[in-house]
């Protein structure tokens, strides 16, 4: 897979600043956003709607970059045809998908052995012929993103030279991780080419381009179609949306996704794939891709059956903090978590464990995307026992040996609710796969007890008070 016909017209400064780190620039305390704007960020603002967003794509990045392997998926997956009465195809090895031989060896060479949950029931939909559309859900790490550059790859034909394939990401990060999998697999496919169309890749007016895949951002793509012509978009057969849940977080990229999905002829293949589908995805996809089949996963079940919950009553912050340093030494034989409501308090809290001696690691959203990446592996090999960080940091993380999860603060949402999905969330990063596990909830105030009543309400599940004689039951449970 050539790619060197992409170099970008930049300087070195600026590719510099376009490199992966630029999604958080840590020491200058500036944020570059969706669109690479520069905007100044404060420490001690409090996290604002627009910064949780975006931090939706840094998150899908980052779980990009701490997956070694496919996560083994629990859930099931529930396929709706758009012809029901035809046959339901499934696939349990990449050769029954009688794929091109150099695309197999790709397949191969990446470590595939054998397709995962979403591959084997999205692969034979989107190679079939006709081509068919496709609305899929997956989580970060099923193999989705290899999914649909093999569906890519074995639609285009190496001979034309212009784009065939058009595949939209929601920031240039995620862009290049995606542009990755496609010279991983494409690599014993020399004749294909692939081109970026990101910020900062520059070309002549009136080029056109001769490289049959396209990836790239909303803004950039819409305008090589429609103002500079560098792409002619009746000639694509292929269109991906990946990331559908962050596209529409962020501003502008739904509308400009909806007029690139217009121009594109009528036989184009469809694909859009999210790790969420709340209704404002479900109203976004049904609007770009017409007719499709629908592959999604269905919801697991609540189960908090093997996790024993407690609450402890504290006056204040201080007092919380107190009571945490009076069970850390229970907690810290196994793994915990602390989960806390902003950024400020999870820096004020991993600042004043560290003051006491104790060793901590912190996630927090100021850090650059490697370095997060950084924190969560030396989390998993142990080299810190105990991880504060704050809802956005910590969605999608599982570390296996995570027995004892702690909320310094009780999720609420942005209108002072209990949230009670956040709730489950949280608590579910400890008693994975049958083994037991514990959550203990901070509570500080007649709000905050309100708070966890209406949680213990929702759930049906009693939370105990804990007591200084639970202590031997909580060092029974993190052993």
């Amino acid at each position: 897979m050539a790619t060197d016909s992409w170099a970008l017209a930049v300087d070195e400064q600026e590719a510099a600043a376009e490199s992966l780190s630029s999604l958080h620039l840590k020491d200058e305390k500036t944020k570059p956003d969706a669109n690479g704007a520069v905007i100044k960020a404060d420490d001690n603002v409090e996290k604002t709607e627009d910064e949780e967003k975006e931090d939706r794509a840094a998150q899908s990045l980052l779980n990009k970059l701490i997956r070694s392997n496919l996560v083994d998926t629990t859930n099931q997956v529930e396929v709706l045809q758009r012809d029901p009465t035809s046959p339901l195809y499934s696939v349990k090895s990449f050769e029954e998908l009688r794929l091109k031989p150099q695309l197999l060896q790709g397949v191969y060479a990446m470590g595939f052995n054998r397709p995962s949950k979403i591959q084997e029931n999205a692969l034979p939909m989107m190679l079939a012929e006709p081509p068919q559309n496709l609305i899929a859900q997956s989580q970060s790490g099923t193999g989705k993103t290899a999914a649909f550059v093999l569906a890519m790859l074995s639609r285009v034909e190496p001979g034309n030279k212009y784009p065939q394939c058009l595949c939209l990401s929601p920031t240039y990060e995620l862009a290049l991780q995606t542009g990755k999998v496609i010279e991983q697999m494409g690599k014993f496919y020399p004749e294909l080419k692939l081109a970026y169309a990101v910020r900062g890749n520059k070309l002549e007016r009136g080029q056109k381009i001769s490289e049959q895949i396209v990836i790239g951002t909303p803004g950039t793509v819409l305008d090589w179609c429609s103002k500079l012509k560098f792409i002619d978009p009746k000639k694509i057969k292929v269109f991906v949306l990946d990331e559908a849940d962050v596209m529409i977080a962020t501003q502008g990229h739904q509308d400009q996704s909806i007029r690139i999905q217009r121009m594109l002829p009528r036989d184009c293949q469809m694909l859009l794939f999210s790790a969420t589908f709340e209704d404002s995805v479900w109203k976004f996809a049904q609007k770009v891709v017409p007719d499709p089949n629908i592959i999604k996963l269905k919801r697991e079940e609540e189960t908090l059956d093997t996790i024993k919950q407690y609450y402890v009553l504290c006056n204040n912050r201080d007092e919380k903090f107190q009571a945490l340093c009076n069970i850390y030494g229970a907690i810290t034989i196994a793994q915990a978590m602390i989960f806390c409501h902003t950024r400020k308090t999870a820096g004020w809290l991993a600042a004043e464990l560290s003051k006491e001696g104790h060793q901590v690691a912190l996630l927090s959203g100021e850090m650059m995307v490697e370095q997060r990446a950084a924190v969560i592996e030396r989390f998993r090999e142990g080299k810190e026992k105990v991880l504060v960080t704050t809802n956005v940091c910590a969605r999608g993380i599982d570390v296996e040996q995570v027995s004892v999860v702690i909320n310094f603060d009780l999720p609420v949402d942005k209108d002072g609710n209990p949230d009670n999905e956040t709730y489950l969330h949280r608590i579910g990063r400890t008693g994975r796969f049958g083994k037991r596990g514990l959550a203990i909830n901070m509570v500080d105030s007649k709000h905050s007890m309100n708070i966890l009543n209406r949680i213990q309400e929702h759930f049906n599940k009693k939370i105990n008070k804990l007591d200084t004689d639970d202590l031997d039951e909580i060092e029974k449970i993190t052993n």
